[in-house]
């Protein structure tokens, strides 16, 4: 399954819900305000960091871009452009946004 959340962690719980809720082998695309969470100095860096042991994390480069967050990624997070946003899309038979 697919997760998809656009929500920072700071102004929702949606990304701890999202990382509660996500089984083994599940893929996790943080996009717009949730790219925060993947950047490093963020509140939500450990989270993002343990659940990496079991989930595909995955944030879109043009909204970390955008933020001026793109230097910033911790390692392990696998960036996507909007082709790869597609392809995850594509390759998931469910998708879950987490709003």
């Amino acid at each position: 399954m697919l997760h998809i959340v656009n929500k920072s962690a700071a102004e929702r719980s949606s990304l701890e819900s999202c990382l509660r809720m996500a089984t083994k082998g599940s893929a996790v695309l943080l996009i717009e305000d949730a790219v925060y969470a993947v950047t490093n100095g963020n509140a939500a860096a450990a989270k993002i960091q343990a659940a990496a042991a079991d989930l595909k994390i995955y944030a879109l480069g043009p909204d970390l871009a955008a933020r001026g967050m793109a230097g910033r990624v911790l390692d392990g997070v696998n960036v996507v452009d909007y082709g790869g946003f597609v392809d995850l899309v594509a390759e998931h038979s469910n998708c879950q946004s987490w709003l």
